[in-house]
């Protein structure tokens, strides 16, 4: 019986072309192809401005830094994420909270953020920067965000690690509302660099910042330079920054990727589609389908409905696993881990994602995924909620 992963990279012979044409030119890393991914990124994603980083973790951090967080900054996010949400904001100093999500979206709470800024407000604790997540690829409620942070004056920082190729209100994800963009091209993500990520950006301050961040805070241009030149040889360091940067190599199969993204999410589509269809009938809390926006649909994430079945998370996990398909679970909420428990946040605080999380089985989903081995996911997943009396299999 072959193994199904919850999700898996595809790579194809233009992928690797790409990469070995890389490799036989004179430059491995800070050549001309990084220039040439992140334009082709800002064309697609309808942005001014795309800088590529090593990683979706260092989009944050320097985001956070472009954005003006730093020690005695207050920084709000959601609790249902990935570590480097949170961890982004305290790289620089800042203090970390969070906002309760949405059950059905699994994103953000508007209603969570108006009561959280109104208290705050009252308090004089509002927030310098929030980063909403676009969990699994669907978009948060990013025009209702943007109104508010203009209206308690705080930035946005929009984390759409999952959303490459998500649109939201017509247009694509990172173009509009957020201050910054962040998106992740780790290997099991929509598109892969194997590891990296980018910052979208309009203002070109931010990106100017982004720029010297990711390369030590060192820079070569003419304009920019405080002392002297005294020669094609002369560089400055203006600020801290770090060695975050994409090589060529990663480029290469960024940009090969990006060619293909459109027939990608297509097939992501689809296979979110059929997965609505054959699972309609079981115990299950499906994914959010909204009008004014398309997922990337990175994650396929279900809920055990107790009300309708007496099975565990625990125990359909268990049985999914022990037939050798790759289920997860997305994610553990941050203010529960050992870290943020010692700072003093518990269990029972944000009470929306921590009964998600106590239901969630993430399925697989993958652009080369199959339709039989769809049914056998389905067909394991009805038996492990007892269900076998009704059959899986839809007419092709």
């Amino acid at each position: 019986m072959s193994y199904i992963p919850y999700s898996c990279q595809q790579v194809t012979e233009d992928d690797i072309a790409a990469v070995n044409d890389v490799l036989r030119s004179e430059y491995l890393t800070q050549g001309p192809v990084v220039p040439v991914f992140e334009e082709a990124f800002a064309r697609r994603h309808g942005v001014s401005h795309a800088v590529a980083v090593s990683s979706a973790t260092a989009g944050l951090h320097m985001a956070c830094l472009a954005l003006g967080v730093g020690a005695g900054s207050r920084v709000w996010t959601s609790p249902n994420s990935f570590l480097a949400s949170a961890n982004c904001a305290l790289y620089c100093g800042a203090a970390v909270d969070f906002v309760d999500i949405d059950p059905r979206t699994r994103n953000l709470s508007v209603s969570a953020l108006t009561a959280k800024l109104t208290l705050a407000a009252q308090r004089g604790t509002l927030p310098d920067l929030l980063i909403p997540v676009d969990f699994g690829g669907l978009p948060c409620d990013l025009l209702e965000i943007r109104e508010l942070a203009d209206r308690y004056g705080f930035r946005v920082l929009q984390d759409a690690s999952h959303a490459t190729g998500a649109t939201y209100q017509g247009r694509p994800v990172g173009s509009a509302h957020a201050h910054a963009t962040v998106f992740s091209f780790h290997a099991v993500k929509v598109l892969t660099t194997a590891e990296g990520g980018m910052v979208t950006t309009q203002d070109p301050a931010v990106a100017k910042q982004l720029r010297l961040l990711r390369s030590h805070g060192m820079t070569r241009e003419a304009g920019d330079l405080q002392n002297p030149v005294e020669g094609p040889w002369v560089y400055e360091q203006q600020t801290l920054g770090f060695n975050y940067r994409l090589t060529d190599i990663q480029a290469a199969l960024g940009n090969s990727q990006l060619r293909r993204l459109d027939a990608m999410h297509q097939a992501r589509i689809a296979l979110a589609d059929r997965y609505d269809e054959l699972l309609a009938d079981l115990p299950l809390l499906l994914p959010a389908r909204l009008p004014d926006r398309v997922s990337s649909w990175h994650l396929f994430p279900v809920e055990i409905d107790e009300t309708r079945t007496s099975c565990t998370r625990a125990a359909v996990f268990q049985d999914l696993r022990a037939a050798q398909i790759g289920v997860n679970v997305h994610y553990i909420p941050i203010h529960t881990q050992p870290f943020y428990a010692a700072m003093g946040f518990r269990a029972g605080d944000f009470p929306a994602a921590e009964r998600y999380y106590a239901r969630a089985i993430s399925l697989p989903l993958f652009p080369a995924m199959t339709q039989a081995q769809q049914h056998r996911v389905v067909d394991v997943l009805r038996d492990a909620l007892g269900a076998q009396d009704r059959p899986s299999q839809l007419s092709c």
